[in-house]
C-alpha cells in the first residue's frame, strides 16, 4: 500500500466506480478503497433478503417465509433506470462494460394527472391514441413533436420564428398553444425536469432532452429506459473489474482514517499507520465530511408487493413520474418497479420505490400520493437520506467529491456528476476513443 499512485478513489458507488475505470482506461495509476466489505456504498444492492430486513429492522428481523428464498433478492438502495440512449449507457458500450452484464428494456413509462396514471406518450402515433389530452390538443402536441425532432441549433430553416438563445421553453409551449397539463407531462416525464425552472430557460436545453427520450424510446420500443439484470449492483463492478484490467488496485474493507494534505493539497490517504501516497484523491462526500455541505434530503421507501403496480397494465416494470403541480408540491415524485422479470425477486414479487426531494418536517406524508398508487404493500422500508455537494470544485485541494444521489429514477444526472467531476480532475473532456474493446479480449 505504501506506493505513489496517481489517484485514489475512496468509496465504490456507482459515480465512484465509473471514475475508477475512466481514470485507469486514461493510463492513470489508481488506488480504490472502500470501508465496507460490499461494493456499491449508498447505492448497493442487498442480497440475499435477509440483509435488507437487517439494515433497516435490526440484527434479528427476518422475512416472513412466503416471501420464497433469500438468494432470490436483489435490492437496489437507489434504484435508477438506464436512458437506453442516454450518457451511461454510452459509458458502457464504449468501456466495454456491457460484457459483464446483461440488460433489459423496462417496459412502460407512466405520468400522473388528476389521480390517475397514463402511459407517457412519446411519438405522434402514441400523441394521437392517449387519453391524457383532448382531440384538439394532441394536434397542437403532434405539431410540437415533429418541431422539435426537425429542430437543429445550426440551421435556421428549422427555428420557425424561435431563437435559440433567447426564446424561453414557456415561449415555446405558448407559441404551440399547449396547456399546462400538457406542458407538465412534456417537462417532467418527457425531458424529467424535476422543478419548473427549466420554463424561464432558453428552450434548446430541452428540445435536446426530449430528443434523448424519444431517440431511446426508438431503441427498444415498450419505454426509453433499461436495467441490468439482477440490478445495479452489476453495474459498480463492472467498472471495478475495467479497473483492474487497466492496473487499478481495489483494496475493500479497509478503514480510511483521512486524508493527508500538505500546503492546501492532499498528499495521500491515511489507512492505521499506512499512507498511500497520491496527486489527487476522488471520493463520495462520507470520506470527506469537512469539504461538503448539506443541501437537503431525499426520502425512499422500498416497497415489496406480491402483485404488479394497479393501472400498469400489468407491467412486469415501470416508471411513473408524479409531476409537482399535480400534488401541489414543489419537487416531483418518482417511482420505479422491477421483478422477477429482472432477476431482483422470486416469481409474483415486484419491488417498487418511491422517493421524491424533502421539503416538510413529516417527509412520509410527502410520498404518500405515491404509496397510495401502489396497491396492497406487503413490507416498507423507509429511510431518509442527508443530500450533500461539495464546498468547492477541487481545484486547489485535488480533492473531488461526487454529489449524494438525487430521487430521480434515471442515470442522466448521475452521468452528469461523473464526467463534470473527471473533466475538473484531469482538466480535459473523457475520450472515449482511448478504450480499445481489444485491450479487453486481450486480457480474458
Amino acid at each position: 500500500m505504501d506506493e505513489q499512485y496517481d489517484a485514489i478513489v475512496l468509496g465504490t458507488g456507482l459515480k465512484e466506480c465509473i471514475l475508477s475505470g475512466m481514470l485507469s482506461v486514461s493510463g492513470k495509476k489508481v488506488l480504490h478503497i472502500d470501508r465496507n466489505n460490499y461494493y456499491g456504498g449508498e447505492s448497493a444492492s442487498l442480497t440475499p433478503l435477509e440483509q435488507l430486513y437487517e439494515k433497516f429492522m435490526g440484527a434479528n428481523a427476518k422475512p416472513p417465509p412466503d416471501m420464497g428464498r433469500g438468494r432470490d433478492w436483489n435490492v437496489d438502495l437507489i434504484p435508477k433506470f438506464l436512458m437506453a440512449n442516454g450518457s451511461l449507457v454510452k459509458l458502457l458500450i464504449h468501456t466495454g462494460v456491457t460484457r459483464y452484464l446483461e440488460f433489459k428494456s423496462i417496459e412502460g413509462s407512466f405520468v400522473y394527472k388528476g389521480g390517475k396514471i397514463y402511459k407517457v406518450p412519446a411519438d405522434e402515433m402514441e400523441a394521437l391514441a392517449t387519453s391524457l389530452m383532448g382531440m384538439f390538443e394532441k394536434r397542437r402536441f403532434k405539431k410540437f413533436l415533429v418541431w422539435v425532432q426537425n429542430f437543429n441549433v445550426n440551421d435556421r430553416n428549422t427555428w420557425d420564428g424561435a431563437n435559440p438563445e433567447t426564446t424561453t421553453m414557456q415561449q415555446i409551449y405558448e407559441k404551440f398553444g399547449l396547456d399546462e397539463n400538457t406542458a407538465d407531462f412534456t417537462g417532467h416525464a418527457l425531458a424529467l425536469y424535476r422543478d419548473d425552472n427549466y420554463k424561464q430557460q432558453p428552450f434548446p436545453q430541452t428540445v435536446e432532452k426530449i430528443k434523448l427520450y424519444s431517440d431511446s424510446l426508438a431503441r427498444y420500443g415498450k419505454s426509453p429506459y433499461l436495467y441490468p439484470l439482477y440490478g445495479l449492483g452489476e453495474l459498480p463492478q463492472g467498472f471495478a473489474r475495467l479497473s483492474a484490467i487497466y492496473g487499478g488496485t481495489y483494496m475493500l474493507d479497509k478503514a480510511v482514517d483521512g486524508l493527508v494534505i500538505e500546503n492546501g493539497k492532499v498528499v495521500g490517504v491515511r489507512c492505521g499507520n499506512e499512507v498511500a501516497r497520491c496527486k489527487q484523491v476522488y471520493c463520495d462526500p462520507s470520506y470527506a465530511q469537512d469539504r461538503v455541505k448539506k443541501t437537503g434530503q431525499v426520502i425512499r421507501a422500498i416497497c415489496l408487493l406480491n402483485h404488479p403496480i394497479p393501472s400498469t397494465n400489468d407491467s412486469q416494470s415501470c416508471q411513473i413520474i408524479i409531476p409537482q403541480k399535480q400534488v401541489g408540491r414543489h419537487y416531483d415524485i418518482y417511482i420505479s418497479c422491477v421483478s422477477n422479470a429482472n432477476m431482483v425477486a422470486p416469481k409474483g414479487w415486484y419491488i417498487a420505490m418511491v422517493s421524491t426531494t424533502v421539503e416538510t418536517s413529516n417527509p412520509e406524508a410527502e410520498i404518500l400520493p405515491g404509496l397510495q398508487l401502489l396497491g396492497p404493500i406487503a413490507e416498507k422500508f423507509i429511510k431518509v437520506y442527508d443530500v450533500y455537494e461539495p464546498t468547492d470544485l477541487g481545484t486547489d485541494s485535488q480533492v473531488f467529491i461526487s454529489r449524494s444521489y438525487d430521487p430521480t429514477t434515471h442515470f442522466e444526472t448521475t452521468c452528469r456528476d461523473v464526467l463534470d467531476i473527471f473533466q475538473r480532475g484531469t482538466t480535459e473532456e473523457f475520450d472515449f476513443t482511448k478504450i480499445t474493446h481489444l485491450s479487453l479480449e486481450d486480457n480474458e
